[in-house]
């Protein structure tokens, strides 16, 4: 039996055709003196060893750890664990394939959370914050990037569909904070808690492992969300204080050493930083615990 199946379903007998993340790459040699590969191979339901004892030299200089590779194979048991020995393998390009069969992916729905952004979004009523946010979801692309992006690499909300979870959490804690404390510009920091994350959309790459861009790499994502913010703002001729006011939100959302003053500039500035940092630390904890 030939199957594209799933890591966790995979049985000693089985033939394997398929396509899957290559987590673990080492050349070694047998007792005999052979090269052999030493791989690991990985989708989003487990990992399994495998073997490359053929032509190992040659299938080395095919692919890279980290790559998605299109391996055929049969599963054997070795050493009581299941191993895969593999006939050929090859990298497949990235965008060839989704990044959701080898990743970490959201708990919850991505579409249902992609709906409560446009809700959320729909309680903004200041009509320069409402425009920048209507062109921001309406750009096709960045709303694509901005549901497949992880928060971060290792830490909190860890996964495909994580920046929009903790967006979500933040702009509803930011809706709470305006109930409890009126003198808050609900439509500012609502709008900020909304985008202050924008930039990893570009932050990071999709393979067999979320890695960082380049320019994520050495721009960082509040940079990268600045540009893409005033790339907008410019479009919808937001006026000049609505503007520095939410630029100022984004660029201290992890506090007010990031922003010229090294001091925050106003209440909303401040809400922001501290519901953006309630959320993350309370997801790390609960994902990473309290160690």
């Amino acid at each position: 039996m030939t199957a594209a199946s799933p890591v966790a379903t995979l049985r000693a007998g089985q033939d394997v055709a398929g396509v899957f993340a290559c987590t673990r790459k080492d050349r070694l040699v047998s007792r005999t003196g052979t090269p052999y590969l030493s791989l690991e191979l990985r989708d989003r339901t487990g990992a399994v060893p495998a073997r490359a004892f053929r032509d190992a030299d040659v299938l080395a200089g095919r692919f890279e750890r980290g790559d998605v590779v299109r391996v055929a194979g049969r599963v054997e048991r070795f050493r009581d664990e299941l191993v895969v020995d593999v006939r050929a393998v090859a990298r497949v390009a990235p965008d060839d394939v989704d990044p959701a069969a080898f990743l970490p992916v959201a708990y919850r729905d991505v579409d249902e959370l992609d709906g409560f952004l446009e809700h959320l979004a729909g309680e903004v009523t200041d009509r320069g914050f409402a425009a920048l946010l209507a062109l921001l979801l309406g750009d096709e692309e960045l709303r694509g990037a901005w549901r497949r992006a992880p928060c971060t690499r290792t830490g909190h909300h860890a996964y495909l569909g994580g920046l929009l979870e903790h967006t979500l959490a933040v702009a509803t804690l930011a809706v709470e904070a305006c109930a409890l404390h009126p003198r808050l510009e609900h439509d500012l920091l609502v709008t900020a808690a909304l985008v202050h994350d924008l930039g990893k959309t570009r932050e990071f790459t999709y393979g067999a492992e979320i890695g960082l861009s380049e320019e994520g790499r050495l721009l960082g994502h509040v940079s990268l969300g600045l540009r893409l913010l005033e790339d907008a703002v410019r479009a919808v001729r937001l006026d000049d204080a609505r503007a520095v006011a939410l630029a100022h939100c984004v660029l201290t959302h992890h506090g007010p050493d990031a922003a010229p003053g090294r001091r925050f500039g106003s209440p909303e500035a401040l809400a922001l930083y501290r519901l953006n940092a309630l959320d993350a630390s309370v997801k790390d904890a609960l994902e990473h615990g309290l160690g």
